[in-house]
């Protein structure tokens, strides 16, 4: 799984902010181009180790770096797969929403190996949501930045105003509370499920 999870962090790093840099972190830090194949297995400390080098070298905290993947995984066109498996969860935000616990599911469905972490809904009052993300230590790294990020995308993506707000973690779990203000507040992106959606 980490193989897979490097190799999104290097097409960020490389589109983001160039070659260049990447090519200058990763040799500072010594790392095997293996451990980018995305059908290999690798240890959770490059992970860890490449996220917080990449922090440091942008002057960043690491959880603001991840939010920011989070997002380029939804809107970078080479990406489209997956926010097309992702609009598959609802015709609206909220819809949407509702099928974030079934994301780990259909990522395995996607690829076997590919193990997120449990995701859980719960509705705290009218528009007001609390998502709780388990913890995994495979990753190198907290998820719930970079779910943070593709919900930030998937709202816009959705043309819905949306306050987000990263409620912190514990030994088990991570908290992201979701206030949705309006569901139609924008026009959002085309999406067909025949074809890949474009930009109106």
């Amino acid at each position: 799984m980490n193989g897979l999870i490097n190799r999104a962090i290097e097409c960020f790093v490389r589109d983001s902010y160039g070659d260049a840099l990447w090519q200058e972190v990763t040799e500072a830090l010594g790392i095997d181009e293996t451990a980018f194949e995305p059908l290999m297995p690798c240890d959770p400390e490059v992970t860890a180790r490449l996220v917080a080098a990449l922090s440091a070298r942008f002057g960043r905290e690491a959880a603001d770096l991840l939010e920011d993947l989070g997002t380029y995984l939804v809107t970078q066109p080479r990406s489209e797969v997956i926010r097309r498996l992702l609009r598959f969860g609802g015709v609206d935000f909220a819809e949407f929403l509702e099928s974030l616990e079934d994301i780990p599911d259909r990522a395995r469905l996607a690829m076997s190996d590919f193990d997120l972490p449990a995701i859980n809904l719960h509705m705290e009052g009218a528009g007001l949501y609390r998502v709780e993300i388990g913890r995994t230590a495979r990753a190198g790294l907290w998820f719930g930045p970079v779910l943070l990020g593709v919900l930030r995308a998937m709202a816009d993506d959705y043309g819905a105003l949306v306050l987000l707000d990263y409620r912190g973690c514990d030994a088990s779990r991570e908290i992201i509370e979701v206030h949705l203000l309006d569901e139609a507040h924008a026009s959002g992106r085309d999406f067909d499920l025949a074809t890949a959606g474009t930009a109106r």
